[in-house]
């Protein structure tokens, strides 16, 4: 029993709860930071802080040379896929680190200018945000064209945008409104929007596909981090818990783009374990059919290679072949065969008279008659023209004449019918040669069987001759 039989053979509600089962593992560790962030909020301090600046800028350095890495193996698959979502997770990415590397950079003006320091995260993120939900409605659209693609102005725009943001977001630090509570809550409230809109989107859409589930659990962890940065303060542990989660979420989605990489270089076809495996048993009934469909034309072609095309009897080649093994055999098992040439008389009289066509119907009602006329494991082939040989496996000279004769009656006795010649009588002159009576070399038997041919022409013809 084959593995996809099994699996189609497990019972409906092991099946059904173990696919509730799955849903409610992505769904928990999507949620899981809620559980973080609730602690913090109830059970922590909020005044208690851990500033260090020097953390704060390796830890957004190296957040700034991953978010470049990724844009580029983003970037790539898209080169190659032109998928338009990851066009948008290029942007995003390349977004937020133009955006967010700021963040880091101003960390020294924290105790001069706060807002200077607090305020690109925010924007960081809601940028991504908004790009992503983007991306998400761009899922399945149609591929983008190779020459879009590679158009280099579209990027330099986005840059452009995006170095704009940061210069907005410069002019907005130093003015009067900086300091109201409103202008981040409002950036990081929209990032958290725009995050719970891209997941109700795909929970309604039911986008289940592998790669996208990693995208809706980033998201989701996107969204919670927001959450944990409206909650919490500059440097207290909630804001550092904000950090942890969003860079969480950022990881997953990060293996995402790789594992795109490494295989369709597509956010959408990366497919499911149970999608490979029905895939797979497709592509090996394709295979199967394939292969069948490849050996009945191997077949075919070695019958069209050993087959008379007019009469269906086997060509001289390959009967030819066959008397070889027959030889081959005779000599080592010690049995005899034997060989009948035959000749259709005054054939070309009816050629002249009646034209091809009807000597073709002529040709293969001869053979039609002989197969009727020999044994099952014997063999006729055309030699050329009316000639033709027959092959008697393991038989002596005597029931060679027999069957010999056999074919001569029922040729002599054989009504060829057709529209223009409702009677036509036809006769057959045979020799008869046998394998070590007459030689035991291919040459000889077919010489013996052709020179007792020639001696029943001249005897008359329609006749069975052994000598």
């Amino acid at each position: 029993m084959d593995m996809s039989t099994k699996i189609g053979e497990q019972p409906e509600a092991i099946r059904r709860v173990t696919k509730l089962y799955a849903k409610l593992l992505i769904a928990g560790f999507a949620l899981s930071p809620i559980v973080l962030i609730a602690y913090l909020y109830f059970f922590q301090d909020p005044a208690l802080k851990f500033e260090n600046h020097l953390f704060h800028e390796m830890a957004i350095a190296a957040a700034t040379l991953e978010g470049v890495f990724v844009t580029y193996v983003s970037w790539r698959c898209y080169q190659s896929s032109g998928e338009p979502l990851l066009r948008w997770l290029t942007l995003a990415f390349l977004g937020f680190t133009a955006i967010y590397a700021l963040h880091g950079a101003f960390t020294g003006m924290a105790h001069h200018n706060i807002w200077l320091f607090l305020l690109y995260g925010p924007a960081s993120r809601l940028a991504m945000a908004i790009l992503l939900l983007i991306g998400l409605l761009s899922f399945n659209q149609e591929a983008d064209s190779p020459g879009q693609r590679a158009a280099p102005r579209r990027w330099l725009i986005w840059i452009a945008a995006f170095l704009l943001v940061n210069i907005l977001v410069a002019i907005l630090a130093y003015s009067p409104i900086a300091g109201n509570p409103v202008v981040r809550l409002t950036m990081e409230g929209g990032a958290l929007a725009f995050s719970a809109i891209n997941v109700t989107l795909m929970l309604i859409g039911r986008i289940r596909s592998p790669l996208m589930t990693v995208f809706g659990i980033s998201i989701t962890m996107f969204g919670l981090s927001s959450l944990a940065f409206i909650l919490g303060r500059p440097w207290n542990h909630m804001w550092w818990l904000a950090h942890a989660i969003f860079a969480g979420g950022f990881f997953f989605l990060s293996y995402g783009i790789i594992q795109a990489f490494h295989t369709t270089r597509s956010f959408a076809k990366v497919y499911s374990q149970e999608e490979m495996v029905n895939r797979l048993a497709m592509a090996m009934v394709k295979t199967e059919s394939a292969i069948q469909e490849l050996q009945r034309s191997n077949q075919m072609l070695a019958h069209l290679a050993s087959t008379d095309p007019l009469t269906g009897a086997a060509n001289r080649r390959h009967f030819i072949d066959r008397v070889d093994a027959e030889i081959a055999r005779a000599k080592r098992d010690n049995l005899p065969f034997s060989l009948l040439a035959l000749d259709l008389d005054n054939f070309k009289s009816i050629n002249d008279h009646y034209g091809h066509q009807i000597g073709d119907e002529v040709l293969q009602g001869f053979v039609q008659q002989s197969l009727d006329a020999i044994r099952p494991y014997d063999s006729i082939a055309r030699m050329g023209g009316e000639e033709f040989m027959i092959l008697l496996p393991q038989t002596t000279m005597d029931v060679a004449v027999t069957i010999g004769e056999r074919v001569r009656s029922a040729t002599e006795n054989a009504v060829f019918e057709s529209i223009l010649i409702p009677k036509l009588a036809l006769t057959v002159s045979i020799g008869v040669s046998q394998f070590g009576h007459d030689g035991t070399s291919i040459d000889t038997i077919f010489r013996a069987a052709d020179e007792r041919l020639y001696r029943a022409k001249d005897m008359g013809r329609n006749c069975v001759i052994t000598a």
